[in-house]
């Protein structure tokens, strides 16, 4: 977005031009305006890799529909601390971007974020009953007492139409339904919070800028050394702090990066298509997400869903997704990616992940073999009618799952986010895939409390970040927590 000549020094270098650094500068220069702050990123353009709107599930994931937060015990019941946790972190988002449209920074926030019903389906008794013991158990807590159930195939037509059209009604299914769930634009949003901080703070996103090594200095904690790639010209520039975010690519930097905590972790790259509909018709009838169950032996990501999304200007309808496997950690990453990750203090998290997760395999190799029609099929689980002429494959992005050394199993799969910072916080490394995007404001406090515990133990830093985030650092009670809800959906246009 510029070529405006770099300085030499900065308080906080952020790696990688996707919607976690935007996320942190803006959020620190909020606080701490005359922080200086520079913004790299390796491609021509923002916001190209895992936060695009293609390239993500585009669910504000808040745990209204994904079951996988919501795993079954033994006994039957149903553990929902993981969607308590989750639920708050993403109403911490939508705070941070109500405060930004109250503030008249961002000016149209339905030019990323709409309501859009969410609901769980499932089929069989089984499932059904474990559908309704979720229900339950959500109905008793505050943060999900709007939940409704249902059996009925009737009110299920009411709620998505597409997926009960030529139902047996014999057939056995369970739905829930939560009203207030979003669809978020992450690549919109993104570009909007990089453009409050070039027009507002002076700080505008330098792009064709690759970011090759952080080493430790002397006279200042870290040196970049960065590759302009247009002008293949090499720069060393000090900075006092350094954020990676670059999203599957953080973790070849943090390999490079000397410090002890970086040791042992690896990573597994998951690439994803999407079925995407071309029948403007049949796109109009679903104004719904739709997530099912996952198979059984199957990941948390493959965790099929039919979604009403907003791309491009335009209301969009989606099926998948689909996983597959390439070694590349990005979508414009390289093949040698997941050779070049593997290290001598990880080669055994590694091995042992994928001994412990044979299953991963054979459901990509399952997933990669599968042909235009047997994708279809899929979709015929959720649609009956679903006709080829309707649909069309398009590519997602890349993500890169944790993998983390573990003392029984020498190595662990880890699903969701994890940030990886030094002791003094001078480096911070956030690593992982789902839910990410949707969590990114409740992620960035956490380094901003690793980078710069000095700016929020100040009274004015404090107050600052309970004006854009009240439910930050605090119980939530029930009062608190809808009183908050309220004020972000009427800002944010979501009443």
């Amino acid at each position: 977005m510029s070529d405006i000549r770099l300085q030499k020094e900065y308080d906080l270098i952020c790696v990688g031009g996707g919607i976690m650094s935007a996320t942190l500068a803006l959020m620190t220069k909020l606080i701490q305006p005359d922080i200086n702050i520079l913004l790299l990123e390796r491609l021509d353009k923002i916001a190209q890799e895992s936060s695009a709107a293609w390239n993500n599930a585009g669910t504000g994931h808040s745990a209204l529909c994904e079951l996988n937060y919501c795993p079954e015990k033994e006994d039957h019941s149903v553990d929902i601390s993981k969607a308590i946790k989750i639920c708050n972190q993403f109403e911490i988002s939508k705070q941070f971007w109500a405060y930004l449209t109250d503030h008249n920074l961002i000016k149209n926030p339905s030019s990323f974020i709409k309501k859009v019903p969410h609901h769980s389906w499932v089929t069989g008794a089984e499932n059904s009953d474990y559908l309704e013991n979720r229900f339950k158990t959500m109905k008793d807590h505050f943060m999900f007492d709007s939940i409704a159930f249902t059996r009925d195939l009737d009110k299920m037509k009411e709620w998505f139409p597409l997926i009960t059209e030529n139902r047996d009604p014999n057939e056995i299914m369970a739905a829930s339904r939560i009203d207030r769930g979003t669809e978020v634009n992450y690549g919109s949003l993104t570009e909007q919070l990089f453009h409050i901080l070039e027009t507002e703070f002076n700080t505008p996103v330098h792009c064709n800028m690759n970011v090759l090594d952080v080493d430790p200095d002397t006279d200042i904690d870290w040196s970049v050394k960065v590759e302009n790639t247009k002008t293949e010209t090499i720069e060393h520039l000090d900075a006092k702090h350094v954020f990676i975010g670059a999203g599957g690519g953080s973790l070849l930097l943090l390999q490079k990066v000397e410090i002890d905590e970086k040791e042992g972790y690896g990573g597994f790259p998951v690439s994803g298509q999407w079925l995407v509909c071309k029948n403007e018709k049949i796109i109009q009838q679903h104004n719904a997400k739709v997530y099912s169950k996952a198979g059984v032996g199957d990941p948390p990501m493959s965790t099929p869903h039919l979604d009403t999304r907003y791309i491009d200007g335009k209301k969009s309808l989606l099926f998948g997704p689909f996983a597959g496997f390439s070694p590349k950690f990005l979508k414009e990453g390289s093949n040698f990616d997941l050779l070049k990750s593997i290290k001598t203090d990880n080669i055994s998290a590694m091995l042992g992940a994928f001994w412990h997760n044979l299953p991963l395999t054979k459901y990509l190799v399952t997933q990669v073999s599968m042909s235009f029609e047997d994708r279809m099929d899929s979709l015929r689980k959720f649609m009956k009618d679903a006709k080829d002429e309707d649909w069309e494959m398009k590519v997602a992005g890349q993500r890169v799952q944790i993998i983390k050394k573990d003392e029984y199993e020498g190595g662990k799969l880890r699903f969701g986010t994890e940030v990886v910072s030094s002791k003094d916080g001078s480096i911070t490394c956030l690593l992982g895939a789902s839910p990410g995007a949707s969590t990114a404001t409740a992620i960035m406090l956490e380094v901003i409390q690793k980078a710069f515990p000095e700016i929020i133990k100040t009274p004015e830093g404090k107050d600052k970040l309970k004006t854009m985030v009240p439910t930050w650092n605090t119980e939530v009670t029930e009062t608190l927590f809808k009183e908050s809800l309220g004020k972000a959906n009427e800002s944010l246009g979501l009443d």
